[in-house]
């Protein structure tokens, strides 16, 4: 297909939150997360993994001594929770924090060389290494991190200082890697620097940048594979951690087996994929290279419709944190690594801005309100790597095979990309909810505030309100359109069965196309658009294929998927059945916080009673009826902890 249009984002200055369910999680980020994950890069926080990330930079920056501690990737945990706390700082003015992040940023330059390269982990101790491991070192991936957290202190503050070191960066490794037939053929071994260096793109204007992005893309997979040729040459055949011989690099683990065009099917390890697939999403529309985005449509259809969880969550084994073949989708073992889900909200954030179609705000949709709520505790000091569907506490604690899976969340990681990822996502929050066309503003997220979108032709100013996911009726006030012919297009979530479309009390027309319904006559000063969307609690059943769900069901209502938890239905999980005739009762007040709604419905436990001792026995069936109670899945683990399943027999 051709790109016919480009559709952007407004700015996240732009998007005011004012939502009962939305403003929790952003305050939690701003007033605790932010402070807490600030406190552990400092490895003040008594009782956490140590992070030394802060201090790997002051070393390399001469201000004081010591050894490099940490992973190799250590920088982009700093980098991550610098380019959150920029997003807060657009979203409201902080001075205390903006001296926090001012007062790094010199400690940054600093450990900055004079050539502009900048890693910690090679610059205290082992210069003589750089560049000459990127299947397993991360040099360009840290990098990609601190681009993306210059590009944003710059766009909130117009500091221009972080910025600039990373124009240095980025110009240092546009002298180490290019299309010269002189230069290496080099590419990261952990994608991400291509992504950023199309933000770096939009807030310099330089075409050196977006031009090195796509070289990384284009030259990947290419034969001869230039991870082979380092392997054989500068790795001499072995290990980065050991030294010791290693097998042939795995190429499909980091998505380098093939070229990006001729790739159809997600495999390797999921995050790598996700970052790529939004790098590539991004220049085939900054380049209006067809061939790329087609590249991007397979890609898409293949994770979403065959190789995503219920949740969002993407990334079925923990060995290689990867992919593995279509409908395979284990629920007690899956990865399903938070950070994959906030890749994935990338990719679909910039298909949306080439394909305006209603699917990429579904996708996002689910995943907000699934795994990246659930992936954090409610006291924003918490967190999952790992979303698991299921949960047997005993298992995961014995079994070699189930230990990824965490029955509670975690204070922190020695990899700990997951919860400054959290973090950059949600204060990044307003600029998922609305897009504009040409001639019309496309609201995707229904998130109660109030936005002023500038567009080419003049301004749009409309506030949302409502109690969305939990009440049906969204209401969407216009204060103010463009001076042109202009509409609004609301995207009619996939889940959604039947809807209605209300403007100044009367029920008005609207012409469907991809998931959107566009209005032209509502829009209008002062109108006022209500949108009813029918979301009743539901039973879903996955493809037959997906073996693992084969004879379940999971209850859905809204974009919110629910669980069973032992908290409330006892333990063994697995002796539950639900009765597929039950009707589902939305039920309010039954312990959850902020009332939040439970779902009931009748079922059958099996007895487990008189079974003396034994393992099996002849078949008969022996069940008592019982009331079964699901809560959403982004909830479970924050009360006792214990059993819980996404997934019930019927």
């Amino acid at each position: 297909m051709g790109i016919t249009e480009v559709y952007r984002a407004p700015e996240i200055r732009d998007v005011g939150i004012r939502d009962d369910f939305w403003s929790h999680y952003i305050e939690l980020v701003k007033d605790t997360m932010l402070p807490y994950q600030w406190e552990i890069l400092n490895d003040r926080m008594p009782g956490v993994e140590l992070s030394h990330a802060i201090q790997n930079f002051r070393i390399a920056a001469g201000l004081e001594e010591g050894e490099f501690y940490g992973e190799v990737f250590q920088d982009s945990d700093l980098a991550k929770w610098l380019e959150a706390a920029a997003y807060s700082l657009e979203g409201e003015a902080e001075p205390e924090l903006e001296n926090v992040i001012d007062e790094i940023i010199d400690v940054i330059a600093q450990a900055q060389q004079e050539d502009g390269y900048l890693d910690t982990y090679f610059s205290i101790g082992r210069k003589e290494q750089e560049w000459t491991n990127l299947y397993e070192c991360h040099e360009m991936y840290c990098a990609g991190h601190m681009i993306e957290a210059a590009a944003a202190y710059y766009k909130a503050t117009g500091k221009r200082k972080l910025l600039d070191v990373m124009c240095r960066c980025a110009d240092n490794i546009a002298e180490k890697f290019g299309p010269a037939p002189s230069m290496p053929k080099g590419y990261p071994g952990h994608q991400e620097i291509e992504l950023a260096l199309v933000k770096l793109y939009e807030v310099t204007g330089n075409e050196k940048y977006i031009s090195l992005s796509r070289y990384f893309l284009e030259e990947r997979g290419k034969e001869p594979n230039y991870f082979v040729q380092e392997w054989e040459g500068t790795r001499n055949k072995s290990t980065f951690k050991t030294g010791l011989p290693s097998d042939p690099p795995d190429l499909s683990y980091n998505q380098s087996h093939m070229p990006v065009f001729s790739q159809k099917h997600a495999v390797g390890h999921a995050v790598r994929a996700m970052y790529m697939y939004a790098a590539m999403a991004d220049v085939a529309r900054i380049t209006e290279d067809k061939e790329m985005f087609l590249s991007c449509r397979h890609l898409w259809e293949n994770v979403v419709n065959r190789q995503m969880y219920i949740t969002g969550a993407a990334g079925s084994t923990h060995t290689g944190e990867a992919f593995t073949f279509d409908y395979d989708l284990p629920n007690e073992t899956a990865y399903a690594e938070t950070c994959a889900s906030v890749g994935l909200i990338f990719f679909a954030h910039r298909m949306q801005k080439t394909d305006m179609d209603g699917n990429y705000g579904d996708v996002i949709e689910r995943i907000l309100y699934n795994v990246i709520l659930g992936s954090m505790s409610r006291d924003g000091k918490h967190f999952f790597y790992v979303n698991p569907l299921e949960v047997w506490p005993e298992a995961n604690e014995k079994n070699p095979d189930r230990r990824h899976v965490k029955p509670v969340r975690q204070t922190w990681f020695g990899c700990a990309c997951c919860p400054p990822n959290i973090a950059r996502l949600l204060t990044s929050l307003g600029q998922y909810i609305y897009s504009y066309g040409r001639d019309t503003l496309f609201v995707h997220l229904y998130i109660a505030g109030e936005a002023g979108v500038k567009t080419d032709s003049g301004e749009y100013k409309i506030r949302q309100e409502g109690n969305y996911p939990w009440e049906e009726e969204i209401k969407i006030t216009v204060h103010s359109v463009p001076d042109c012919a202009c509409q609004i297009a609301l995207r009619i979530p996939g889940w959604c069965e039947s809807f209605e479309i209300q403007s100044d009390g009367k029920t008005v027309a609207y012409r469907m196309e991809k998931g959107y319904a566009y209005l032209e006559k509502a829009v209008a000063k002062g109108g006022e658009i209500r949108l009813f969307l029918s979301m009743p609690a539901k039973l879903i059943q996955a493809n037959p294929k997906v073996r693992a769900d084969a004879g379940k069901a999971a209850i859905q209502k809204g974009p919110v998927v629910y669980c069973l938890e032992q908290e409330d239905n006892g333990e063994n999980l697995s002796a539950i059945r639900l009765d597929a005739k039950s009707r589902l009762k939305t039920v309010r007040g039954i312990g959850l916080p902020g009332g939040i709604p439970v779902v009931m419905a009748k079922g059958y436990r099996t007895l487990e009673e008189n079974w003396e001792g034994e393992l099996y026995r002849p078949y008969v069936l022996r069940e008592k009826e019982t009331d079964i109670i699901a809560v959403p899945y982004f909830v479970w683990g924050n009360r006792t902890p214990g059993e819980m399943q996404v997934w019930i027999r019927v």
